[in-house]
Parts: structure tokens; sequence; C-alpha cells
């Protein structure tokens, strides 16, 4: 296919692998937290709800796990790919001399408006308007010292965990022109009456609702904005190094990251949990230093954790054995728009009573819920690999770069999906 300005979609034998599995990993991760935290008290069911179900101790076993292994890691990860990604894309550009700026604030706007309609009418929760709006700011930043992109994503990775603080506060204490608070045990009682109506649009109003106050009047997207940017940034940043592009170069270094990060990021992240824990049960006192403390650790935490995750993910990859295991993710992670919206409707299917809905907002745990996510991402990997071995890109990534392209490009493949991930 012919494009303008010797820019074309890229071809399967431009992917690096390592990446692939990078972004199916995190999808898994994003799938899990998304999931647990909707619907998890006060968004999709009460405090009262969930301590009346049989599983109620299994349920706070598995919430905690989550918190400790992926809250906060898996959206970095997410986050810093599409950096790092960006960054890819700039490079392939030049190599090809192609006009870049105009092609790739194009695909940013078509992922803007994609987002928009799935956070309008199908998941809250979308980040696919969000990462296209810092998608914007990183492009401006495009020639930015390395220094900056470094120390500035840094920065504001520790800015934005702030703003979301003050934002969450001030938006609890806050009459938004009477608009009612959307944690209070009304709101949620309201969106699960709705929902086991079956009334679709009557619970696109109040998920709008929802939307306006906690994400737009709070002041919350711009935390969140704070938050991906400061990723983006330093996944351009080790984008410009070449350390996963070439991550059989460097695989000593990876090795070492590796026994530093993983390690105490677990610990960290393992002291954080304990600490709200404690407060929460009344073992230490609630009066605000403790919690500090513990956001703290946390802040620290994270970044490491989802480090030591993706340095344990490469050195896996350099090996027989942990190739052929994470071979799925990489299916995963070549149709990772298609996959990550095809997740909102699990989550609609489960959670909401819109046909052909369960309704089981407010009657199901955690516990349960990482079984249904273990299950559906399972059944995502099969139908990826299914797929991409007989097309060339997942229905959106396809449709996402014939808008980008003004054309759409040949879907059908050349040839079968190899089994395993080449190194």
């Amino acid at each position: 296919m012919t494009t303008h300005d010797g820019l074309a979609p890229v071809q399967a034998s431009e992917r690096v692998q390592a990446l692939d599995v990078l972004r199916g990993a995190a999808l898994f991760g994003v799938f899990l937290v998304n999931f647990t935290g909707f619907a998890g008290a006060p968004v999709m069911a009460t405090e009262g709800q969930l301590a009346a179900l049989p599983t109620a101790g299994w349920d706070h076993l598995a919430r905690t796990t989550v918190h400790w292994l992926f809250e906060d890691k898996a959206n970095t990860l997410f986050a810093f790919l599409f950096g790092l990604g960006f960054w890819m894309q700039l490079e392939r550009a030049k190599a090809k001399g192609a006009d870049f700026e105009r092609l790739y604030l194009r695909r940013l706007g078509v992922l803007l408006v994609i987002g928009l309609l799935h956070a309008a009418f199908l998941w809250v929760w979308d980040i696919l308007h969000l990462y296209a709006l810092a998608g914007f700011v990183l492009f401006a930043l495009r020639r930015a010292p390395d220094r900056l992109l470094l120390w500035g994503g840094l920065a504001l990775a520790v800015v934005a965990r702030l703003v979301q603080e003050a934002a969450a506060t001030w938006g609890a204490a806050y009459d938004w022109h009477g608009l009612p608070d959307p944690y209070s045990v009304e709101a949620v009682l309201e969106r699960q009456r709705v929902s086991e109506a079956g009334d679709y649009l009557g619970l696109v109003e109040v998920i709008g609702r929802y939307n306006l106050v906690d994400w737009l009047l709070s002041g919350l997207l711009v935390g969140w904005l704070f938050y991906a940017l400061g990723r983006f940034m330093v996944g351009a940043w080790v984008g410009r190094k070449g350390w996963l592009q070439r991550s059989a170069d460097y695989l000593p270094g990876f090795r070492r990251a590796l026994w530093i990060a993983l390690p105490l990021g677990l610990v960290l992240e393992a002291a954080w949990v304990g600490i709200e824990a404690r407060v929460e049960v009344g073992q230490l006192p609630d009066d605000g230093a403790w919690t500090f403390a513990a956001q703290a650790v946390h802040l620290v935490a994270a970044p490491f954790l989802a480090t030591g995750y993706v340095t344990a993910l490469v050195v896996a990859l350099h090996g027989r054995t942990g190739a052929w295991l994470l071979a799925p993710f990489a299916w995963v992670g070549r149709m990772a728009l298609t996959n990550y919206v095809a997740q909102s409707f699990v989550y609609a299917v489960v959670l909401f009573g819109v046909w052909p809905g369960l309704a089981l907002a407010g009657k199901i745990g955690t516990a349960a819920i990482v079984a249904i996510v273990a299950v559906a991402f399972a059944a995502q990997m099969a139908f990826s690999r299914w797929w991409l071995g007989r097309f060339r890109y997942g229905p959106l990534e396809w449709l996402w770069r014939g808008l980008t392209y003004g054309r759409l490009p040949p879907l059908r493949a050349e040839r079968e999906l190899s089994a395993a991930p080449s190194r």
C-alpha cells in the first residue's frame, strides 16, 4: 500500500517482541485493577453489600493481593510503554524520511475520539482519551533533552499523586452545584437500580453524572494527565537509550536491575499495604501521619516494582522456557487497543443488567472478579492467537490505522503467526 510521505503502518517484521509481551502483561494488570476497583465500594457496590457476602474473607485477601502486586504498577507500565512506543515511531519515521508530525497528531486525534466515545457509552474509567491528551504534550516535548525527559517525568509523577489526593479530598468536601456525591451509598444504589432495570440510556446518564463530578469538576483529570505524561516522558527517555529495542545487548544490566528492583518493590509495597490496612482497622492511629507515610512509601515503591516486572519479563524472554510461556502475552499486546475495549464489555456483562448483562454489581466480591478476569484474559489470549494467525492487525488497530493514514491497510495476514516469540 502506498501512503503519503513514505510512512506506512508497522509490519510484523518491524515489531519488538519484548514490547508486545510487556504490553500484554500490563493489559492483564489493568484489567484486574479496573474490574476489582469498579466492582468494589464505593463505585458499583456498598461496603455493607460486600461485607455481607459469604466470600468476604476471601475477597479481602484477593483485594489486598491486587493492591500489593498490581495497583499503580500495571498502569505505570502501560503508560511507560506508550511513551516508549512514541519514540520508536518517531525514529522509524525519521528513517523513512516521513512526515511524522502530521500523521502522529492525526493518530492522537483519532485516539481521542475513540476514547471519548468509549468513556461516554461503555467504560467510565477510559484511559484512551487521557493518553491522547498527554500524547499531545509529549509530542511538544519531542526535542527535549534527555535530562528533562527523565527528571521532568519523575517530578510529574510525584506532582500527579499530590494533585490526585487533593482532588479526591476537594471533591468529597464540595457540593458541586447541587450534584450528588458520586461515592455516596445513595449514588451507588441508584447506579445499581438503573442497571438492574436494563435501562441503558439511564445508565449512560448516571455514569455521565459520575464522570462530571469525579473526573472533570474535581480536577482529577489534571492529576491523571500529569500521571500519564510523567510516565510517557520516562518511557520516551528509555526509548532513546534503546535498551528494550536491543534488550539482548543489555541483558546483564537487566539482570542486575532485576535483583534490586523486584525484591525492593515487593517489600516496600507490602509495607504500604500493611500500614494502610492497620490504619483502617484501628491498629494504627488515623491521624494523617501514618497515611502520609504509607503514601510516601507507595510513591517510591510502585515504580520500583513496575521496573522489577519489566526486567523480570525481559530476562525471562531470553530463555527458551520463558519465551514459550510469555508468547500468549505478545498476542494480546499486538492487539492492545482491541483487547482493552473488549474488556469493557466483560465489565458490562458481569456488572450491568442491560441485556445480556448479569447485573451482579453488589452481589459479587473480589475473589470471584479475579477468577473471571483470569478466564476472560485466557480467552483474549486464545482469540488474539486465532485472529493474528489470519489477519495483520486487530480489528480496532486496523480501523485506527485506516483513519490515521487515510486509507485502510491490507488486513489479511500473509502467513500464520509463529507459535513462540523470536528473540
